[in-house]
């Protein structure tokens, strides 16, 4: 599957991630980008900041993004109805005008919360494509889950999957697996920052600079979890690993427990998935 021309509607963090190795691998040229956001002052903003690196022009006339045959749909929730009124106008003004093959195509939304339902509904003439990518896709690091309406082809979802895999590891899902695949994922990044941060505070408390305590907690974040992930550990081998009878290790261990963070981070998973529920 190729894509001639991408609509992007809406231009944040996550868009500009999807979109830089795109343009780099060549599947889009930046020519075929179609990018729109809500407001001239958006536009001028991302067009100085930051799409120059990208080479793209950001407009703010949605009719241009609908026409694409694929779109990624990376506006904020309470943009959505905005959004799909533009779609369906888009899509009326093209079957007028003898169009039909612009009416309607391949729709990637990575809005968090919003149900294949709820999208099949809104854009009715389009392939629908829940896509729930995290920040680390920002470094080519990221996860992405996937789930598609029914009507998304096989050569679609292979085509979508090759998107995603550019920033990162991709896994289909059913979408009911969604909102905890999000809540480990995409929350998940924020529980391990406040995790580093603490870990460095108590490395201040302990006697280090304050600059020297961030980086090696940093460090010892991404060292662990590529360690983890090369030898195909389990958790606990690691932390069995690494704590002698009597030692330094298991004296902290102790006190982690004894504060219950084990429970705590279970539980902010679980109300991670819960809220994600309550938003859908």
């Amino acid at each position: 599957m190729s894509a001639p021309s991408l609509g992007v509607v809406g231009l944040g963090r996550m868009a500009r991630a999807l979109l830089l190795p795109l343009l780099e691998a060549g599947i889009v040229e930046r020519a075929g980008v179609r990018a729109v956001v809500a407001s001239d002052a958006s536009a001028k903003r991302l067009s100085l900041e930051h799409c120059l690196e990208l080479g793209l022009e950001v407009g703010t006339d949605p009719a241009q993004a609908w026409r694409a045959p694929v779109v990624i749909l990376a506006v904020k929730p309470q943009q959505l109805e905005q959004a799909a009124e533009a779609a369906a106008l888009a899509t009326s003004t093209a079957e007028a005008a003898g169009e039909a093959e612009t009416a309607g195509g391949l729709l990637i939304s990575v809005l968090a919360g919003v149900k294949l339902g709820r999208l099949q509904a809104l854009f009715p003439t389009w392939q629908c494509v829940r896509a729930v990518p995290n920040t680390p896709a920002m470094v080519r690091s990221g996860l992405t889950g996937l789930a598609f309406a029914d009507s998304v082809t096989s050569e679609q979802r292979a085509w979508v999957g090759e998107l995603f895999a550019l920033v990162g590891e991709v896994h289909h899902l059913p979408e009911a697996q969604l909102d905890a695949f999000l809540a480990l994922t995409s929350s998940g990044p924020a529980f391990v920052a406040l995790v580093a941060e603490a870990m460095a505070d108590g490395a201040v408390a302990a006697g280090l600079p304050r600059v020297l305590a961030h980086r090696l907690a940093h460090r010892t974040l991404a060292g662990t979890a590529a360690l983890l992930a090369q030898q195909d550990l389990h958790p606990g081998q690691l932390k069995d690993m690494v704590s002698s009878p009597g030692g330094t290790t298991i004296a902290g261990l102790r006190a982690l427990e004894k504060a219950g963070l084990r429970s705590a981070l279970i539980e902010a998973v679980l109300a991670a998935a819960q809220r994600s529920r309550e938003l859908a």
